[in-house]
């Protein structure tokens, strides 16, 4: 395991600066303290990514060479096409391996991980890099209209070399991915789009709604269309049900309880939705790890970050149970169980 985070720390204080906010107000609501932002040049979704796969691939003790697959996960690519999967490959001297990227946002990581997991079990490859990176500070508008979106992003980058191991009972016991399309329009951003207007017509708070597509306008970019919308409360409400729903489903699947869980590692999405789940499962502060007051929400490098932190830390030992959890927009879900 390795991550990377930007040297650029913006506290909630430093936020106050471009908009109407205060460290109390972001605290309360999320428990975010600070956050990372990449440079605006030279650090990208890619770059970022590199730094981690470097360190696992360091302590995997395997070189580009041995990598045989890559799984790319990001909401935030450096191009609308390709995908970073690609860039990554080049930029670090791979060979022609394949490269996937996966659009799952804030669970992107554990569903990379689903997919690279199959690749190993099936004995398709036998070094597979998956990545969680995310560069979010370029999108953000640091304005008082935007606040409830731009005060929890950060940006950063997680990322695993995953091998197979003989080992029983021990490695990904299992994984669980699910969706529910029914209400994506309520955590978006909609432009670029090829069909944005469609769901623009009726729901989210900017004008010049009839000019759009996949290009972008001027009248766009000057209105606000272009910027991520979010019904905080009404993700708030799904989040809580789904996190620990397939935290359950994780559990069960392998004949274990909530007892049985050494730590918990949930995407750090806001500190209240990760509390009210410790509570609801009857879990320790020992038994569950988070970051999000150093990091923010970095979506899908969220979970690959705090579970190499945790680890760094000494918080994960061989023979411990750890199961990650991620939902989000989409809306999607996911957890792995895994035996260390």
């Amino acid at each position: 395991m390795g991550y990377y985070v930007p040297k650029n720390v913006y506290t909630n204080e430093d936020l106050t600066r471009f908009m109407d906010t205060s460290d109390e107000w972001i605290q309360e609501r999320t428990g975010i303290k600070e956050r990372r932002f990449a440079n605006r040049m030279g650090e990208t979704t890619t770059t970022m990514a590199i730094e981690a796969a470097k360190i696992a691939m360091d302590r995997a003790g395997v070189t580009t060479h041995d990598i045989d697959f890559i799984v790319f996960a990001t909401l935030s690519p450096d191009y609308y096409f390709p995908g970073c999967g690609v860039l990554l490959q080049r930029e670090m001297g791979m060979r022609e391996i394949g490269a996937l990227d996966v659009r799952n946002q804030c669970s992107g990581f554990v569903y990379a991980l689903s997919v690279a997991d199959q690749f190993i079990k099936t004995g398709t490859y036998k070094n597979i890099l998956v990545v969680g990176s995310e560069k979010h500070s370029f999108a953000m508008d640091f304005q008082t209209r935007s606040r409830n979106v731009s005060v929890i992003f950060g940006d950063g980058a997680g990322a695993v070399v995953l091998q197979p191991t003989q080992e029983k009972n021990k490695g990904i016991l299992s994984t669980h991915l699910h969706s529910d399309g029914a209400d994506a329009e309520i955590l978006a951003m909609y432009y670029p789009g090829a069909h944005a207007n469609k769901w623009l017509t009726d729901k989210p708070p900017f004008p010049n709604q009839e000019l759009g597509g996949l290009f972008l306008t001027t009248e766009q970019l000057e209105s606000g269309a272009t910027l991520p919308y979010m019904d905080g409360p009404a993700v708030f409400k799904k989040a809580i049900v789904k996190f620990p729903e397939v935290i359950r489903e994780a559990l069960a699947a392998n004949n274990l309880s909530e007892k049985d869980i050494d730590l918990l590692i949930p995407h750090q999405a806001n500190l209240r939705i990760s509390q009210y789940v410790q509570k609801l499962l009857g879990l320790s502060d020992n038994q569950v790890f988070n970051n999000i007051q150093k990091y923010g929400n970095t979506t899908a490098a969220s979970v690959p970050i705090a579970l190499c932190e945790a680890w760094e830390a000494g918080k994960i030992n061989t023979g411990d149970l750890v199961c990650l959890a991620a939902f989000g927009s989409g809306f999607t879900w996911a957890s792995a169980l895994i035996r260390w």
